[in-house]
């Protein structure tokens, strides 16, 4: 039997600004990736999605992310691994403090965007984030890249890692997503994005954009939250993995 947790980043509007349909996505998801402020997300946008989140019976998790709010935390800062480290223990514990007010218990821990790619492939900054993540509570997940440097981090440390797959990104043959720089990051086709998981799912394979077949282990699908069908989306690919009886749960269930 094949079981999977299926993540969505949410949290993201700021102020006046609304980003996503999470209030819907939420039925299908069993962990969120909250924005703690950085990339995204605001004290009162984190409070009601932390609320939303447990209504629905979604297990929460920090999404840190790099300072910059311009470019949605998808362009690449130079940071020191000491300085990755304070980000992610600052935005930990600002989620947290939410948390707290609902007696909620965090679950995991998910870099975003450009600070994800980055631990990927660069082994101080990976052990950096996997330290703070370590240091602020052993019992929290990290989740990274599969097969990634921030996997590798977690699972050195002492920390319970998942590795995470994407339903609608294309992969390079060594197992990193395409740059979204690149026309062909994305995939808009939904029955190839739903071949793509139940391939990484039940077989743990994938085919990158070299037509290489590339090893992958999927604890987690990420479904981006900002996408213009992408409550369909999840509904789809839940349906989808359970009719093939795949057990779609979030990791402490």
């Amino acid at each position: 039997m094949f079981r999977v947790d299926l993540n969505c980043d949410l949290g993201e509007s700021f102020g006046l600004y609304k980003l996503g349909e999470q209030k819907d996505i939420l039925k299908y998801v069993t962990s969120a990736n909250i924005a703690c402020g950085f990339h995204a997300g605001d004290p009162s946008v984190m409070r009601e999605t932390v609320k939303l989140a447990i209504e629905n019976g979604v297990k929460i998790g920090a999404h840190p992310g790099l300072p910059d709010l311009y470019g949605f935390g998808r362009r690449e800062m130079m940071i020191t691994p000491q300085e990755g480290y304070d980000m992610v223990v600052y935005q930990i514990g600002a989620l947290n403090g939410f948390l707290e007010t609902f007696e909620e218990q965090m679950q995991h821990v998910k870099p975003h965007g450009a600070l994800y790619n980055m631990a990927a492939k660069d082994t101080m900054l990976a052990q950096a984030i996997a330290q703070a993540v370590y240091d602020v509570s052993p019992s929290l997940i990290l989740i990274g890249l599969a097969n990634s440097e921030l996997t590798t981090a977690g699972e050195k440390i002492g920390l319970r890692t998942a590795h995470e797959v994407f339903a609608d990104r294309t992969y390079q043959s060594d197992g990193t997503l395409t740059s979204r720089q690149q026309s062909d990051a994305l995939i808009t086709d939904t029955n190839k994005s739903i071949n793509q998981v139940v391939k990484m799912v039940t077989e743990g394979k994938i085919i990158s954009q070299q037509q290489s077949e590339v090893l992958v282990r999927a604890d987690t699908i990420c479904i981006h939250g900002d996408g213009g069908h992408t409550v369909s989306f999840a509904k789809y690919i839940r349906e989808t993995l359970e009719s093939k009886r795949v057990v779609v749960s979030a990791f402490y269930d």
